[in-house]
């Protein structure tokens, strides 16, 4: 089984959340729209926001002093066609809001109540949908991707990480 770490951002100015429509011509969720994130490099891999920051750089222009209170937030699993695949989603603010564009797709402002209305690729729904109703929760969130028996369709279970000590 292949393995792959993934970190991306839920972005605000305001209200508003920086998304991306992606690119017609990418290979993974074409036309769909998501956040902006990216694979973690090899020397990242102790250090996920290191990830998330350089790639919040690459696809906005956003430098890292351009980026407030990025905070992990989530931590999303699930197995992709035997790909084992770990996201680390932060949460953070930015006061600019101009950006660059890259050639993943096109960003937008979008009103945070407006999110859920664009197709979304299910894990970052998921997401979005939880923290909806959880968004000024103290928790990092643990989420395990599952296909539902009942319902025959992705879901995933959300777990709050506590000290199980405490």
């Amino acid at each position: 089984m292949e393995f792959r770490l993934i970190a991306a951002a839920i972005l605000f100015n305001g209200n508003d959340v920086l998304m991306m429509k992606r690119s017609e011509r990418r290979t993974l969720n074409p036309g769909l729209w998501a956040t902006v994130g990216g694979h973690v490099e090899g020397y990242e891999l102790a250090n996920p926001i290191q990830a998330c920051v350089r790639e919040i750089t690459e696809e906005t222009g956003f430098e890292p002093q351009d980026v407030h209170e990025l905070t992990l937030r989530y931590i999303l699993m699930r197995n992709n066609r035997g790909e084992f695949r770990q996201q680390f989603i932060y949460v953070g603010s930015v006061t600019r809001r101009d950006f660059h564009q890259t050639d993943e797709g096109e960003l937008h402002w979008i009103p945070f109540e407006e999110l859920l209305n664009r197709p979304l690729p299910y894990i970052f729904r998921a997401t979005l949908e939880h923290f909806q109703f959880n968004r000024f929760s103290p928790h990092v969130w643990f989420g395990s991707a599952i296909r539902s028996l009942e319902l025959d369709e992705p879901l995933v279970i959300w777990t709050p990480l506590t000290d199980p000590m405490m």
